[in-house]
């Protein structure tokens, strides 16, 4: 027996060697004798080599825990007990006996130990390694190799460039860029591709076509890696640009070009341009391959045709787990969960192992069930089929537990991950984030720092998300400069989300330098300044980056057109609303739910009911949100019997209202029994009672006077809600109970509830109804401790209150203490003085607010006209009327009747007349009655014969004009005319209410 036959032999005695270690000694010592020969000199084994660890399952599925494996261990240590580590040959060839049965995680230990590696082995252990994902191997072994002076080629550029793609280092990529170029490789369409492909990866999808742009001759693998890169990047119009010129250049497409483009197609919803595909594929003969099956099916699925989807599963003839992942995230995608559980289920009961895609793609869509139960089972699926610390099934279900609400869930996933990646930490941040916990998304974005990973463009966004709701500039801007330190800032997603976040703050000039200095754009890019402009009132501005976006040739989509809305809703402007509406249509944009509801949004918003009307009719799939929307418009126009047959019709459809229609039906009830079948209806469905639903409830209940189901629905409602105290007290108010509505204010004191500008509000209006100037006064004095004598608002209530106290002078003091008046203080003072029958004093004030450059308005000409009428002053009323036609303030009836009420009184009887006459519309009854009156007064009988007939023929049944008419006749010495009225009257059986004395209580005949 030679030495090596001898040494083969000790090595086979050792019984705690595994039977893949064996083998692959086995395998090194054969091709060591082919090679060099039997040369291994024996070696004396100590006696106490027993303690080599057999490790459970193959080397291969160990290969992938990647933590100082057992067999890696037993076998570097069996090399250095042998004395071969030393042997450089024999080491050598041991790595690539390694790499080439697929274990480089054994080879990687005595690699180390290579004073100065081959350019062969080098090659061959960066290609095992990344084949692996091993990719922090990969750069650890080119580093080596490059300080050992082993030179590189074009065969081990490619594997360096794809490791720090996927270790997204920047900085060592562009590096190896620059070796590439020095060492003359920069020519060689490999590696052109590789670097293609890098800088697509970390999102330099400008230098990625650039690089293309260089090679003179690119084959189909550097047309599919520009694709794959633009495709990933969001740049979907590329995509398919660069698809039309690989067809135009004669370059046929493979399976990896149809599974780039599919996707693109279906972000797009062009099913035209799909089936074309489709049959492209067909033509091909690729429509069997395993990438494109689940690709067709995707793009049906993102298209919306899931019968097309699901027919491609049931006639497909091999169906692997990635068919049944496909079809399975196609339902999720479309919104049905159901659907997605039940192939779920299929897949368990045909005995289909689930594996982390299925998980992944199906836990999100399990918080679309509305109940964390289905979330929970999924999750002991996870845990029975050993995925437990798998960190993307984590990631997913730390996210949906997040989502329902659920943190503690999330941060139990969380801390009970030992080996954590950068996607947790992401999650984590973003899940705090979504949650409204913006301090912990901030300090779990800091220990994320602390552990040792660097944030990337993914911890940039989710940090600034909380900076803008904490309105933390300062550290979204130290955010910034670090994206830029750490060369992230050149990637899209990352500055489209510091675009959002400096809108958000208010900070537009920032976000237009961020803008302007932008290489490539897209149009999340052109959207996020479109809003954040409009958000920040610059409505101008918004329109002048659309037109600048539609100059460039940027095709809008819907969110622009969403975006764009709200400035004709601003300006009032349907014209150009009608315009935007006319872009959606000739895009094919129009049949979008919701731009299609956006739109009916802005046609009420500018008063164009109607044509909200008609674009409501006209659309073919109507959600909650379109019904909500039109109802909302006709709440605003009092359109009660219109929203109740609304209401009637969205049930009819099957459409379940949400507590927003609710809200918007509740008001429009005219009788009780309407209001009680919302109600039922609320009770019947089992919809939750939320605050706003509930004092809504009770507003309706108060409207009817029914104060005990107003209690009712009181005593179940949140206390600590001061919305539920401040509409308990406003439904005592509407039944002028001013005592109760009191004592709820204290009680709500009691129970330590701070009251809002509302309360107050609604605490002035009761001390109104008390009418008591004590009282007041304390109210007055707890106002003014706690600060709210400082709201316009409420200081305006508190003059209005003192002026119908009676306390004409404490209005004018706070008045006149006012910081900041607006129309309605001097309104309500103005008012207040009218009601004191001051009209001096009321003119006085109405002539400073002129000087100041203060425009009244239609309230302020009620206040001046009315002190006028109870002041008596003609010339100065008619004066104040001539003005108000001159501000193009058009008079409502209201003014009409001061002006009749003002000449009556004064006994300018024929002027009241020619206001009487003149009115737009049909004048009341109660009008021509005080005309009547005063024409008793005034002894104006002719007038007063006139307009008695009139108010005859109008209301024949009133007893009231022929009482007054009677009175006429009767002291112009018409006996005759004075006696036929009070014949018609008892033929009518006319009789006068019994009048009722406050003084006594007793009742009288008059």
């Amino acid at each position: 027996m030679d030495s090596g036959d001898e040494l083969r032999a000790k090595f086979m005695e050792f019984p705690y060697v595994s039977g893949s270690q064996r083998n692959l000694m086995v395998e090194l010592l054969s091709s060591v004798d082919s090679r060099l020969g039997s040369s291994l000199q024996p070696c004396t084994l100590p006696p106490d080599v027993q303690h080599f660890e057999n490790p459970t399952g193959s080397a291969r599925a160990s290969l992938h825990l990647r933590s100082g494996l057992p067999s890696s261990q037993a076998l570097n240590s069996l090399l250095i007990l042998l004395g071969l580590i030393r042997h450089q040959p024999i080491v050598k060839q041991f790595i690539n006996q390694c790499c080439h049965l697929g274990f480089p995680d054994l080879a990687l230990p005595a690699f180390k130990t290579i004073e100065k590696p081959n350019l062969y082995s080098q090659n061959l252990l960066l290609r095992s390694l990344s084949d692996n994902g091993l990719f922090e191997d990969v750069l650890f072994v080119y580093k080596k190799c490059r300080v050992s002076g082993v030179s590189s080629d074009n065969y081990t550029y490619p594997f360096v460039l794809k490791a720090c793609a996927a270790l997204y280092d920047v900085w060592f990529g562009n590096m190896t860029h620059g070796v590439v170029f020095r060492t003359g490789y920069g020519g060689n369409l490999v590696v052109q591709t590789a670097h293609l492909d890098f800088y697509s990866k970390i999102g330099e999808i400008g230098n990625a076509r650039k690089l293309f742009d260089e090679i003179p001759h690119p084959d189909l693998v550097a047309w599919n890696a520009l694709i794959s890169g633009y495709s990933v990047n969001g740049f979907d119009y590329e995509v398919l640009n660069v698809f039309q010129d690989m067809r135009v250049m004669g370059v046929k497409p493979n399976a990896s070009t149809l599974a780039s483009v599919f996707p693109v197609c279906s972000r797009f919803g062009v099913n035209d341009f799909c089936i074309s595909l489709h049959g492209l594929a067909y033509k091909l003969g690729l429509t069997e391959d395993e990438s494109i099956v689940p690709a067709l099916i995707s793009v049906y699925a993102n298209c919306g045709d899931l019968l097309a989807a699901r027919d491609i599963f049931d006639t497909s003839t091999r169906k692997n787990i990635a068919l049944w992942n496909a079809v399975l995230s196609a339902y999720t995608r479309n919104q049905k969960p159901e659907n997605a559980f039940t192939v779920f289920k299929t897949m368990l009961l045909d005995e289909i192992k689930p594996n982390m895609v299925t998980f992944v793609s199906l836990i999100p869509s399990s918080e679309n069930l509305g109940s964390i139960l289905y979330v929970e089972s999924l999750h002991t699926f996870v845990v029975k089929f050993g995925f437990e610390k798998e960190v993307s099934v984590v990631t997913a279900l730390l996210s949906v537990y997040a989502k329902l609400g659920n943190i503690d869930s999330a941060e139990f996933l969380f801390q009970n991950v030992r080996v954590k990646n950068i996607l947790l930490w992401n999650s984590m941040v973003s899940a705090y984030a979504n949650h409204g916990l913006w301090e912990k998304s901030l300090d779990a974005f800091c220990h994320m720092q602390m552990n040792g990973f660097d944030p990337d463009a993914i911890s940039i966004v989710s940090l600034l998300s909380s900076c803008s709701e904490l309105n933390a500039t300062l550290l979204g801007k130290s955010a910034h400069a670090f994206s830029i330190k750490r060369e992230i800032d050149f990637n899209l997603n990352v500055l489209n989300a510091f675009l959002a976040f400096y809108c958000e703050c208010s900070k537009l000039v920032y976000s237009f330098r961020i803008f302007d200095r932008m290489v490539l754009k897209n149009i999340i890019s052109w959207n996020t300044m479109i809003s954040g402009c409009v958000d920040n009132g610059e409505l101008e501005r918004a329109m002048l980056i659309f037109k600048q976006m539609r100059q460039k040739g940027v095709n809008f989509d819907s969110i622009t057109l969403i975006s764009i809305l709200p400035s004709c809703h601003e300006n009032r402007d349907s014209i150009l609303g009608s315009a935007i509406h006319s872009f959606a249509v000739k895009t094919a944009l129009s049949t979008d739910i919701s731009l299609a509801n956006a739109l009916v949004s802005m046609y009420i918003n500018c008063g164009e009911l109607d044509a909200a009307k008609l674009l409501f009719d006209e659309m073919s799939n109507k959600s909650v949100v379109s019904w909500n929307a039109i109802l909302t418009g006709c709440r605003f126009r009092n359109l009660h019997k219109e929203i109740v047959e609304l209401f009637r019709k969205m049930i009819e459809e099957d459409e379940k209202p949400n507590y927003v229609t609710l809200l918007n039906v509740l008001p429009a009830c005219n009788i009780l029994r309407q209001g009680k079948s919302i109600h039922a209806y609320i009770i019947r469905n089992m919809i939750p009672l939320e605050t706003p639903l509930l004092t809504s409830l009770m507003i309706m209940y108060a409207r009817f006077e029914i104060l005990t189901s107003c209690l009712m629905l009181f005593d179940i409602g949140d206390k600590t809600s001061v919305s539920l105290w401040n509409t308990i007290i406003s439904a005592h108010l509407l039944s002028k109970n001013g005592t109760k509505a009191f004592s709820f204010f204290g009680e709500m004191l009691r129970n330590k509830i701070e009251p809002d500008v509302i309360t107050v509000l609604n605490l002035v209006s009761s001390c109104v109804h008390l009418n008591n100037l004590h009282i007041s006064n304390s109210v007055l004095a707890y106002l003014v401790r706690k600060g709210f004598d400082n709201d316009v608002a409420i200081s305006n209530a508190l003059i209005g209150l003192y002026a119908k106290c009676g306390s004409i002078s404490t209005a004018r003091m706070l008045f006149e203490t006012l910081p900041q008046k607006d129309t309605i203080s001097w309104s309500i003072m103005i008012n207040g003085y009218g009601l004191h029958g001051d009209g001096v004093a009321a003119l006085n004030l109405y002539s400073q607010m002129r000087l100041l450059g203060l425009k009244p308005d239609k309230i302020t000409y009620m206040g001046v006209l009315s002190a006028c009428s109870h002041a008596g002053y003609v010339e100065q009323g008619k004066m104040v009327f001539d003005s108000m036609l001159r501000d193009n303030i058009e008079p409502g009836v209201e003014h009409y009747a001061c002006m009749v009420d003002l000449f009556s009184r004064m006994g300018h009887l024929n002027e009241a007349y020619e206001v009487v006459k003149n009115l737009p519309g049909k004048p009341s009854a109660n009008l021509l009655g005080s005309l009547l009156g005063a024409c008793l007064s005034h002894g104006n009988y002719r007038l007063g014969e006139e307009i008695g007939g009139f108010l005859l023929d109008m209301n024949p049944e009133d007893c009231g004009p022929y009482v007054v008419l009677h009175n006429i006749y009767a002291a112009g010495g018409k006996w005759v005319d004075a006696n036929n009225v009070r014949l018609v009257m008892e033929q009518k059986q006319f009789s006068k209410d019994a009048g009722i004395s406050f003084l006594d209580g007793n009742i009288s005949s008059n």
